[in-house]
């Protein structure tokens, strides 16, 4: 005859109240069902696999799986989800179409402006309007990394009121590590006081607590050109 249940008594559990309550049951089929927990002591594995090949535990320090056999390791669901410890935030998430959203990744976009750009002098766009932020990583004029990784940073600057005798005009997006420039000459190609937009877009490698933000110098004829608030500039974490 087949064992088909253990019990607390048999298990020598220390059960006060004398109860023959099943603790676990084994079914013809093999499978067993427990009526608690399985625990593991630290660094005590959890092993599957005719050679261990896919294992799971707790050092004391970090939690781990280990998948270190034959093949891959597949995770099989419509939708998959990584949450915060409190379980009150979505940290990642996948659907069955593959799409990924990462909620809190790092990424911004803003107005930018500033009326009569002072001549000489690499000049720091003004900021507002967040239309989003979503790690609070953007403050006043400024991004500050809140980890490293690549970042895409990109501008659509509207100027107005150039001044025609502008020898020049750069256009900077500044980092910590490096500074990527963009230089006009507007005295090569408008004859009198005009308009005109430009855009740029650079990928800058950061480190955590890096900043950046965007800036514009002007040299020759007078301080009158604006940037109008129609500009935008923006920028998110690539990896």
């Amino acid at each position: 005859m087949a064992l088909t249940k253990i019990t607390r008594e048999l298990l020598n559990t220390g059960i006060d109240d004398n109860s023959n309550a099943t603790a676990i049951t084994i079914d013809s089929s093999e499978d067993v069902t427990l009526a608690g927990h399985l625990s593991f002591a630290d660094s005590k594995n959890a092993k599957f696999g005719a050679g261990s090949d896919l294992q799971i535990y707790h050092n004391g320090s970090h939690s781990y799986i280990s998948d270190q056999g034959t093949g891959n390791l597949h995770i099989l669901t419509n939708h998959l989800s990584v949450h915060n410890a409190a379980d009150d935030a979505i940290i990642f998430h996948a659907n069955e179409a593959g799409h990924v959203i990462m909620p809190n990744q790092p990424a911004f976009s803003a107005t930018a402006s500033y009326s009569n750009i002072p001549l000489a002098s690499a000049t720091t766009m003004t900021l507002s309007s967040e239309r989003f932020d979503t790690s609070s990583d953007l403050s006043g004029n400024t991004f500050t990394a809140p980890v490293g990784g690549k970042y895409l940073f990109t501008y659509l600057f509207y100027f107005f009121n150039v001044a025609a005798a502008h020898t020049t005009l750069d256009v900077h997006i500044k980092t910590s590590n490096k500074q990527y420039q963009v230089t006009y000459s507007p005295d090569h190609f408008i004859d009198t006081d005009s308009s005109f937009s430009v855009t740029g877009s650079i990928i800058a490698d950061m480190d955590a607590n890096d900043t950046c933000y965007f800036s514009v110098y002007c040299a020759g004829g007078s301080a009158q050109t604006s940037l109008h608030v129609d500009s935008q500039v923006s920028g998110c974490l690539l990896t």
